[in-house]
């Protein structure tokens, strides 16, 4: 950690073990994606095809069992336990908090599906379904609201929970002593942490590219360039680069916090101005009418597999329900690891709660501006669903209210500063797995693994492009795959390490002991005799 004074780090080791090894899967990989793009591509996407197809049951059964194990933690006697010491303050303020969490959670995917997922779901309907406004903004927040954060819940609770209130370091591997005990430290750690770095790095390194051809399609709209370039394509991902790369190293309380802050109310005015300038009565309408068709078409939802219908259910849900369930497990180490990194001091109950209920009520306000808004103008015959790219769907939206060359630019900073928020604390997290648990990383180490990750985005770009990317993504998915597992696996050992807590413990001996006494009273001559009735004599009066 630094000293005060900026005296140098002390005691900060790097894993060379985990280090080189998961550079070295990534520069395989790379090298497979430059030499053979379309090979990479075909093979990845027959594993993904395996994979949700065999194995979707599983992603299905998890994610509703995360968001059931996260509440029952909250509301149990579990809920108040401090995630550090006795007494312990929260390290930084709620709106901070809430405003790091978000745009490291979900905050570019929110600009890059806000309008085309409900216009997605309300043309062509998911098989099975009535159809209607109601099941398209139903379903979309089934795939962006309790499920997904209840599986970024359960990661930095469990690492939070023993690197503050335990002392142990804050890797993932660390999270499993209670289960493995010191075999958690040996090889099977190393594969976790290894493969921890690796998912990171990877969707971090998808999302770079495909945020900069959202920021390239911006030019386009507001005609600075007719045509976008791959060249253009890399300047932006290395002005990403350099600018995530700074902020990370600037620390979490400097640069992260302060691009969060910034992000979160420039969301704020983008949302205000499209509710006030487009439908805002349907916007409104929208807001209760999502909520009692979530609540309604949940448990269909949360149950539905390939045999619930015809085929067309198991196609549809390999293209939206299980490959969600699979993308967000492949984002939980680094936005689980980076949460445990921002939640010092709050309690159980308070993470929950802020981790899960708050990103989903800003799901559910996010989705009814831009989703209704996207709606509102596909029912007054502008096609936005016959747009060529989702993103282009945001931008024709726009495109047909007030400002807009104004708004795209907006569009543009906060996608850019989304990334930058998010990419940083990735870096931070990479640097933190690298060091054996360190909070505070080297320089080196976080500059390296930002610098690693804006280099592949480029690369790809430069050599593949689209079909290059989508590979990319596809092979995230399928390497982050053991995460079910290894998730389960963290319910199992948060369980036993909560089971322990000195609170836990001490409030079961009180209980135990007032048993004891009561027990005691119950036994005693004195209270023997008053339940014979005393002397036997007869009341007076």
């Amino acid at each position: 950690m630094l000293a005060s004074g900026g005296l140098k780090r002390i005691g900060v080791r790097t894993d060379y073990v985990v280090f080189s090894v998961a550079a070295a899967a990534v520069a395989l990989i790379v090298v497979w994606g430059l030499a053979a793009p379309d090979n990479l591509d075909s093979s990845t996407g027959k594993a993904l095809s395996w994979l949700v197809t065999d194995l979707g049951w599983l992603f299905v059964l998890s994610a509703s069992g995360f968001v059931l194990f996260s509440l029952w933690l909250a509301f149990s006697r579990f809920g108040h336990i401090p995630l550090g010491k006795d007494g312990e303050k929260s390290e930084f303020r709620t709106v901070s908090w809430i405003a790091m969490m978000f745009s490291a959670g979900m905050g570019i995917g929110l600009m890059f599906f806000g309008v085309a997922e409900p216009l997605a779901h309300y043309v062509t309907p998911p098989p099975g379904s009535d159809g209607g406004i109601g099941t398209a903004m139903a379903t979309t927040m089934f795939h962006w609201s309790l499920h997904p954060w209840a599986m970024y819940a359960v990661v930095g609770l469990s690492i939070a929970y023993g690197s503050y209130r335990k002392g142990r370091k804050q890797l993932f591997s660390s999270a499993f002593i209670p289960l493995l005990g010191r075999r958690a430290e040996g090889p099977i750690g190393k594969f976790i942490d290894v493969l921890a770095i690796f998912a990171t790095l990877f969707g971090t390194a998808a999302s770079l590219g495909l945020g900069a051809l959202q920021i390239g399609s911006g030019f386009q709209v507001v005609g600075w360039m007719s045509e976008v370039s791959t060249f253009l394509l890399v300047a932006i991902v290395a002005l990403l680069t350099l600018a995530f790369v700074a902020s990370a190293v600037s620390g979490v309380a400097k640069g992260i916090q302060w691009l969060s802050n910034t992000n979160m109310v420039l969301a704020v005015v983008l949302a205000l101005f499209v509710f006030v300038v487009g439908p805002t009565v349907l916007i409104l309408n929208l807001l209760p009418t999502t909520i009692g068709a979530y609540a309604a078409e949940l448990a269909q939802m949360s149950a539905r597999t390939g045999a619930s219908s015809d085929p067309a259910t198991g196609e549809w849900l390999s293209s939206w329900t299980i490959f969600y369930w699979a993308w967000w497990i492949s984002w939980t180490p680094f936005v689980g690891m980076f949460l445990a990194r921002i939640s010092r001091g709050r309690t159980i109950r308070q993470f929950v709660f802020g981790v899960i209920l708050v990103p989903s009520a800003v799901s559910l306000v996010w989705f009814a501006i831009f989703g209704g808004a996207g709606i509102g103008e596909q029912r007054d015959g502008i096609d936005l669903a016959g747009q060529d790219t989702q993103e282009g769907q945001l931008f024709g939206l726009l495109d047909h209210l007030p400002l807009t060359g104004i708004t795209t630019v907006l569009v543009m900073v906060l996608v850019a500063i989304f990334f930058v928020s998010g990419a940083d604390a990735a870096s931070m997290v990479m640097g933190t797995l690298s060091q054996r648990g360190s909070l505070d990383p080297q320089r080196w180490v976080v500059v390296f693994w930002g610098s690693l990750t804006g280099g592949v985005a480029a690369l790809i770009l430069w050599t593949g492009g689209d079909t290059a990317l989508d590979g990319l993504q596809t092979m995230t998915i399928i390497a982050a795959a053991p995460f079910v597992i290894v998730m389960i696996g963290l319910c199992v050992s948060l369980y036993k390490d909560l089971s322990r807590d000195p609170i836990v413990v001490d409030a079961r001996e009180m209980r135990r002991e007032l048993r004891k006494a009561v027990a005691k009273r119950r036994r005693s001559p004195s209270s023997v005799k008053n339940r014979r009735g005393g002397s036997g004599s007869a009341p007076a009066g």
